[in-house]
């Protein structure tokens, strides 16, 4: 390609300078990560990116080649233990991309009769969740954060609503108890927000211990005790592990669903609030702005080519969803109609098992959201709002919108449902220090 042709890297892009990687991160990507995704088109249907300073990696743009990629188990594999940078110190301890790529035993990192294993029942127990019961247990939730809001007439949309309904449905889903929860909710906040992120993760997979073990003892109508009953026969090891990808996996996604969609709808003219356009604007979200920007780790089992690029065994290489989803030869086929089309989900055996009350719930939160917010607008400047920076999902970190103010509602337990989960039994030296947003919930329910 001639110097004519070939773009000029974003500002701010160590590229500029011969043989650099090209970062995704920081806030000139965080900013406009579309443009790195023009220029990085110019390699071909990979290119070379850093993660974070020193985490080296082959970044996926195209979107015939990102389906090859995950569905070739054979040529790639998810098991993280074949990280060769990491394996051999070359990526830093302190990094923080580590623990977003490090090996678990969970159905994301295992392949072949493993990953089968752990994935079935996942996606099992996942499918005996009820649609009624998660439209209803959404709307719940739903109008309590709006209740905590409603009646200051502003609110940020992202840090009162978003990021804490997800959290919320898995909560009730999942069949914690009131102090399980609230360390559930603090933990995966934490290591969303980045703060303190290693005491996060570990109140998190102690909360989803004692959850496993409370399930052992008193299971109940909840995915955690599907999941424990399954023929699979999970150890409690396995357990805590897919508990805690579907918990924290699923919620960030979930969080940047609902956020995004939100963004597009308050500040796109082309989407009015009612229900029969969410859909739309979810599905142009998915396409255009994926929660998961870039992820699905793949590491070749040898020496290869692909794509026109030579991999050495253990190379980590990653899809990006939203320059595939973006690139021009996907426009035709996404105006031919194929709205559904795009790569958010991923595709092949590590496609992503909860797609389905995922988008159920997001659906349910927004079209709720307006119902009960029917003006509400966005409250600052659209070029005012930024983006959380990182490598692999995409959110806000803020929506700041205004509407007439509200009386707040308190909805009793719907007809039929099972009573709200109470306190687990805790020993006496064990004491939480105050009610967390989850007790506060169940409090609520109860008024």
């Amino acid at each position: 390609m001639d110097d004519h042709s070939t773009p000029v890297p974003p500002p701010g892009c160590p590229a500029h300078h011969s043989g650099a990687r090209v970062p995704l991160y920081g806030a000139e990507f965080a900013a406009d990560p579309q443009a790195y995704y023009a220029y990085l088109r110019h390699y071909g249907p990979t290119a070379p990116v850093e993660l974070a300073p020193g985490v080296e990696a082959t970044l996926v743009t195209d979107y015939a080649t990102a389906l090859q990629l995950l569905q070739d188990s054979a040529s790639f594999r998810k098991d993280a233990r074949r990280w060769r940078a990491l394996a051999q110190g070359e990526v830093p301890p302190d990094s923080p991309v580590a623990p977003v790529l490090a090996y678990r035993p969970n159905a994301m990192f295992t392949d072949g009769a493993e990953h089968m294993r752990l994935r079935r029942a996942v996606t099992d127990s996942m499918a005996r969740v009820d649609s009624r019961r998660l439209s209803q247990a959404t709307e719940r939730i739903s109008d309590f954060l709006i209740s905590q809001f409603g009646g200051r007439g502003s609110a940020d949309l992202i840090g009162s609503y978003a990021k804490q309904l997800p959290l919320f449905v898995f909560n009730e889903l999942f069949g914690c108890t009131a102090d399980i929860g609230d360390r559930v909710f603090f933990g995966i906040s934490g290591m969303f927000d980045g703060v303190n992120a290693e005491k996060a993760t570990t109140v998190l997979f102690g909360a989803v211990g004692e959850l496993v073990a409370l399930k052992r003892s008193k299971p109940g109508d909840d995915v955690t005790s599907w999941l424990m009953r399954h023929e699979a026969a999970l150890t409690d090891e396995e357990m805590v592990h897919q508990l805690a990808l579907l918990l924290g996996a699923g919620a960030e996604a979930l969080v940047n669903l609902i956020g995004n969609t939100l963004h597009r709808l308050l500040t796109d003219d082309r989407y009015a609030h009612t229900g029969g356009l969410i859909e739309e604007a979810m599905d142009d979200t998915l396409w255009e702005n994926p929660p998961m920007a870039n992820y699905a780790p793949h590491y070749p089992v040898s020496d290869m080519e692909f794509a026109g690029q030579k991999l050495t065994a253990g190379d980590l290489v990653l899809v990006s969803f939203a320059a595939a989803n973006t690139g021009p030869a996907l426009s035709a086929a996404r105006q031919a109609g194929s709205n559904r089309a795009h790569l958010a989900w991923s595709a092949g055996p590590h496609a992503c098992p909860s797609k389905d009350p995922a988008r159920h719930i997001a659906v349910a939160a927004i079209e709720n959201l307006l119902n009960r917010l029917p003006d509400v607008e966005l409250s600052v400047p659209e070029d005012s709002l930024t983006w959380r920076p990182g490598p692999f999902s995409r959110g806000l970190t803020a929506l700041p919108a205004r509407f007439t103010p509200v009386e707040p509602v308190r909805r009793p337990t719907a007809p039929g449902r099972p009573e709200a989960p109470v306190r687990a039994a805790e020993p006496a030296a064990r004491k939480p220090e105050r009610a967390g947003m989850w007790s506060q919930f169940l409090t609520w329910l109860t008024k």
